[in-house]
């Protein structure tokens, strides 16, 4: 009897050895002739990064050798880093001057959905792998983030905040230069609060509507048909009751601000980024620092809209000398915060200058002093940080996910470089490649 068993446990160890073997995964083997991992300054040079599925299984000092059964990438010439993130894009529009204020009236959710899927693809082939989406129109970027969780199209991981919420005839109040017979009264449905009980009922909306954080608009803005770019639009209170909920809900805040009474009034209540920040000082400075607030630039924006302003023709009136003066500021203050130490996470406001672009903010932060593996740590680890995600994107280290791109050169002598990425995986699949 006891022989029997023996022998049927011999036939089953015999049945499971090639089940045993095949459940060996073949892995991706990339050699990377330098990596920038994001958790130092250091640079590292010949190493060899294992991707197993969608994470990182080994990293290793030199160019190991890869089995029959893995896939070799050769990037013996390239700089690798984590994906990088943009932490304000707008992926549903895309601004082209006149025409631009006539599509809220001329195009339908449908319309702005299919926009979305062409602009995300262009951001990831620009090895954007993740974005923060600030702002959409019909919740667009919500259904995008879902199609591309799903693989049904390619694109970045997407974080929404779906509608920005706005107060009466504050930037991004959607019925703005509208006439009365078409203007009617929007509400917190619409991402339009005034007083506590619709900022909260905004928050839930968000919520309700699948967002995955808060964006508002603390002041006024240079591209909304408004008179002020940079008056306080919120009460205390109503920041206040947004912040509490968006917590409740596990949500961030992340607030659209260029004058500085509104960045305080938000800073103070709690809210973890300020966007474009165009007039901060140093008591603005001090106060980020004292809360722990990111500070998102958005210099692309700022120097394309200046552009812009001095073509007639291009925005309404109303909007050119907002453009003109605010526009060519946030280079400079931008260069202030950093030299104050402020936290700086990397956004470029992609959607009012052109997707796929995105690199170029790199280029204008190290113009205005910031050094370049700090502006590459921005886009990585610092934006995963602000995002709440640092234990699973960021960095390069064994157990994250396999977000991963690469420049031809070292990026650290030549920063241009980040405008030309050549290489792209996300989630462990190659989406570009040489």
């Amino acid at each position: 009897m006891k022989n029997t068993v023996f022998k049927a446990s011999l036939v089953l160890a015999t049945l499971a050895q090639p089940l045993l073997a095949s459940a060996v995964m073949a892995a991706t083997v990339i050699h990377a002739g330098n990596l920038i991992d994001s958790t130092s300054n250091k640079v590292i040079h010949k190493a060899t990064v294992v991707v197993t599925d969608n994470k990182i299984t080994a990293i290793n000092q030199g160019f190991t050798k890869a089995s029959s059964e893995d896939t070799l990438i050769d990037l013996s010439e390239y700089t690798l880093m984590p994906g990088l993130m943009d932490m304000h894009t707008h992926l549903s529009s895309q601004n082209t001057g006149p025409a631009s204020y006539m599509e809220g009236f001329t195009l339908n959710a449908a319309d702005y959905a299919i926009k979305s899927v062409h602009y995300g693809e262009k951001t990831l082939m620009a090895g954007f792998t993740t974005v923060r989406n600030v702002g959409d129109r019909h919740n667009e970027t919500a259904a995008l983030r879902n199609a591309i969780n799903k693989g049904m199209v390619k694109g970045p991981r997407i974080y929404t905040a779906a509608k920005s919420i706005a107060t009466t005839g504050g930037h991004a109040d959607p019925t703005n230069g509208r006439s009365k017979s078409i203007m009617g009264d929007p509400g917190p449905l619409d991402g339009v609060v005034n007083g506590v009980a619709e900022a909260r009922k905004a928050v839930r909306q968000r919520y309700k509507d699948g967002a995955d954080l808060i964006k508002i608009t603390a002041t006024g803005g240079v591209l909304s048909v408004a008179k002020s770019g940079q008056n306080p639009q919120f009460m205390d209170d109503e920041l206040q009751a947004i912040v509490a909920t968006a917590k409740d809900y596990g949500m961030t805040v992340a607030v659209h601000a260029h004058g500085k009474e509104g960045m305080l009034r938000a800073v103070k209540a709690g809210v973890d980024s300020i966007e474009h920040g165009t007039y901060m000082d140093k008591e603005v400075f001090k106060q980020m620092k004292k809360y722990g607030t990111y500070y998102v630039p958005t210099i692309m924006a700022g120097n394309w809209v200046a552009e812009k302003a001095k073509i007639d023709g291009f925005f309404p009136e109303m909007v050119r000398p907002k453009a003109a003066t605010i526009g060519p500021l946030i280079q400079r203050t931008f260069a202030k915060a950093y030299k104050a130490g402020v936290k700086i996470a990397f956004g470029t406001d992609s959607g009012v200058s052109a997707h796929g672009d995105n690199g170029l903010e790199f280029v204008l932060m190290v113009e205005a002093g910031m050094k370049p593996i700090e502006a590459i740590r921005s886009a990585t680890q610092s934006a995963a940080d602000l995002l709440k995600v640092s234990d699973t994107l960021g960095t390069i280290e064994v157990g994250k996910l396999a977000d991963l791109v690469a420049v031809k050169g070292d990026p650290l002598q030549h920063i241009s470089l980040m405008q030309n990425i050549r290489f792209v995986m996300k989630d462990g699949i190659v989406y570009k490649n040489l």
